[in-house]
Parts: structure tokens; sequence; C-alpha cells
């Protein structure tokens, strides 16, 4: 049987995007060293059928800032409608500003240790 801890880490970097933020799937899987976006993107994609309310996965999009992950949610406009409630401006199935208000867990999370 195959373990698939690496959800869980998945689901709990999600979990600290911060509203009005978004962040990728590569850049997710690059800060806990999984070797593919895509399998973030199936750890979140797995989601809908568990659909809990705790993981922001409307908050994860692709590298170039597009609602990729739209299909994923109960309807095809719930993903941009949950980021424009939170002040993220998106057109075309696209984040407006997406270099601007882009978390690098990366970077962010470095921040937040102590010293």
């Amino acid at each position: 049987m195959k373990s698939f801890y690496w959800y869980e880490a998945v689901y709990e970097i999600v979990r600290l995007i911060p509203k009005g933020r978004v962040t990728t799937y590569g850049l997710i899987a690059q800060y806990l060293g999984i070797p593919s976006a895509r399998m973030v993107g199936k750890a979140l994609n797995l989601l809908k059928n568990a659909n809990p309310s705790d993981i922001p996965a409307h908050r994860v999009v692709n590298a170039r800032g597009e609602l990729t992950g739209r299909h994923a949610f109960a309807t095809p406009t719930l993903m941009q409608s949950l980021l424009e409630s939170e002040g993220v401006r998106i057109r075309n199935h696209r984040v407006i500003d997406f270099e601007q208000i882009c978390w690098n867990p990366s970077v962010e999370l470095l921040k937040e240790k102590p010293h």
C-alpha cells in the first residue's frame, strides 16, 4: 500500500495561505520537496470528494496565475467567487497582479521562523 503522507503536508501548507493571497502548485511542491506540481494538484483534487472547509484550495493556482483547478469545485465559478470575496481580482480566469499577491511558502515561512 502506498503512503500518501505528503497529502497532509500539502493541506497544512494550503491552510497557511493568507486570505487575499494565492500560491501555486509548483511553489508548494518546491517547498515540500515533492517532485511534481501535478502531485500537489492531485492531493487538492481529492478534496472535491471530501470538501473540508478548513483547506482553502481556492487559493492555489497555476504558475501563470490561472484558475486551472476551478473545475474541481462544486461549480466552475466557485473558485473565482471565493477568491473575489477575499479581494483577489480575476479577469478571464486569471489572477490580476499575480506577482504582487503570490505567497511563496519558501520565502514567507522563512520570515516567520524565530531567529
